[in-house]
């Protein structure tokens, strides 16, 4: 089988010698579909050739074409994002199938084969326990990729494997269920990941460390469950890194709300509480992998938050790390209570230049931007400007939110610093602002990401499979990949305070 890259209805040459008569063939149909209206990027035409060489032809639409004046090579006159989608079409129409060619344009830039490779590995994953229904799981085992110049290609190759590799470890710990996916089965789970490459050193504290060291949030979060609380550390240190990136990453492995209980229907999907925590962990194992030239510290704090006898209660005051003080106004508000222990201990311990969190946080986020979008929160506008661009070059969605000093006042507890559940509405605003506080003289190298809706899918959507999406592996790699470097808009290497 064959694939053959198309836009704006019209094949575009490869370098694939294609037979008169197959070339023919396949410019026909275009002009048949590409006169019904307009055909998005990953839309894939078959093609049947019962007895014929190859015996069928895949047409994918790779996008739009350069507008005039613009780059004009086949294949640069498309976006990343394009082929990307259009890796993962090909992948889904030929699932059933062994293996299929993809035939790529003379000249195509290394993005090109990239995005494709990076949409097709995307697309091809699959998570399941039990036994594949009668007619599912994927048959296709191989995709070979036609380029002119196979060593022009290697890098951007390997890019793609490992962007994909971490986004199916970040899917499938998501993906597991709950009654697995305990705090300590989870960090065994990094450890085990982690522990494949070299350079990466990973720490978990327990319970009696996380007391003795004053992780209050953490522990007070996970005290009703009898699979008690971790802290889990992943470090990549390089040889001569001058950036120091810190990552945190919410991770709650099955959230009932604790005392201020879920509905049924909202607590089902909670298994992915923990997304952000799978995205920093994934992403550094990445940036190992990828041999990146930056200090990259992940943290996730994971706990389960469970009603019992010793869970903790609304009206009770927590101190968390460092000493900052939080009044309980609802315990499923249990997300930011443990983000404050982490992002304390990143600021007053790890000294990041960078220091970005990520959170499966508030239902607010997904009613503002929708269930692709995720949103993202910072004073430093280099920095939120490079997380949106990587994360558009990537393909996931970031669109900036307001931090709205008007509402800091209700924050205040009445009998401790702060409280977790401001009642004055705008809650994906108030939750950032929350997490502001312990951040402390790092505010102007701090991002948070809410994206609570994007982590899961309902349905297959592209390179998207219905389910944990890994939504920030691939937004994370993407940034990490440009710091340190002659484009790295980051010049501060001050440790805060």
């Amino acid at each position: 089988m064959l694939a053959l890259p198309a836009t704006a209805g019209e094949l575009l040459p490869t370098s694939v010698g294609l037979a008169d008569a197959v070339a023919a063939q396949a410019s026909a149909l275009l002009g048949e579909v590409g006169g019904r209206g307009s055909r998005t990027a990953g839309a894939v035409t078959i093609l049947p050739r019962p007895g014929a060489t190859p015996r069928r032809l895949l047409l994918v639409e790779t996008g739009q074409a350069a507008e005039p004046g613009q780059a004009a090579e086949a294949g640069q006159a498309m976006g990343e994002a394009g082929w990307r989608a259009a890796g993962a079409g090909v992948v889904r129409a030929a699932q059933r199938d062994p293996s299929v060619t993809f035939a790529l344009p003379p000249g195509a830039g290394p993005a090109v084969v990239r995005g494709l490779a990076e949409g097709a590995l995307l697309a091809a994953y699959r998570f399941r326990l039990g036994k594949e229904p009668e007619g599912g799981g994927l048959a296709l085992r191989r995709l070979t990729l036609a380029v002119d110049d196979p060593a022009r290609y290697e890098d951007a190759l390997a890019e793609a494997r490992v962007v994909a590799r971490a986004t199916a470890l970040a899917r499938d710990l998501t993906n597991m269920p709950s009654q697995t996916k305990t705090p300590a089965w989870l960090a065994g789970q990094v450890v085990k990941a982690a522990g494949q490459l070299p350079g990466l050193r990973v720490t978990v504290r327990e319970p009696a460390e996380l007391a003795a060291a004053g992780f209050g949030g953490i522990l007070a979060v996970g005290g009703g469950s009898r699979r008690g609380p971790r802290l889990a550390e992943v470090a990549w240190r390089p040889h001569g890194a001058r950036l120091h990136v810190v990552l945190v990453g919410k991770g709650i492995t099955f959230d009932t709300g604790g005392i201020s209980i879920k509905p049924r229907d909202a607590m089902k999907l909670m298994r992915k509480d923990m997304a952000g925590a799978a995205a920093v962990t994934a992403a550094a194992i990445g940036a190992a992998e990828l041999r990146l030239p930056v200090r990259v510290t992940a943290l996730a704090p994971l706990a389960e938050n469970m009603v019992s006898g010793s869970a903790y209660r609304p009206g009770d005051v927590v101190r968390h790390y460092g000493g900052l003080t939080t009044e309980v106004r609802s315990t499923d508000a249990e997300g930011r209570v443990v983000l404050g222990d982490a992002l304390a201990y990143a600021v007053a311990r790890l000294k990041p230049d960078l220091l970005v969190d990520l959170a499966t946080l508030t239902g607010a986020g997904t009613v503002a931007l929708g269930k692709r979008t995720a949103a993202v929160y910072g004073e430093r506008d280099d920095l939120v400007a490079a997380l949106v661009t990587a994360g558009a070059a990537a393909g996931e969605r970031l669109w900036r939110m307001p931090l709205v000093e008007d509402y800091v006042p209700a924050l205040a507890g009445d009998e401790a610093d702060l409280n977790n559940a401001a009642n004055i509405g705008a809650g994906s605003v108030t939750a950032a602002l929350y997490l502001r506080e312990f951040v402390g003289a790092a505010r102007d190298r701090w991002a948070h990401l809410d994206m609570s809706a994007p982590a899961w899918s309902d349905s297959v959507d592209g390179e998207l499979p219905k389910g944990a999406t890994g939504f920030g592996v691939r937004t994370l790699l993407r940034w990490l990949s440009t710091l340190d470097g002659p484009d790295s808009s980051v010049v501060d290497r001050q440790p805060p305070g």
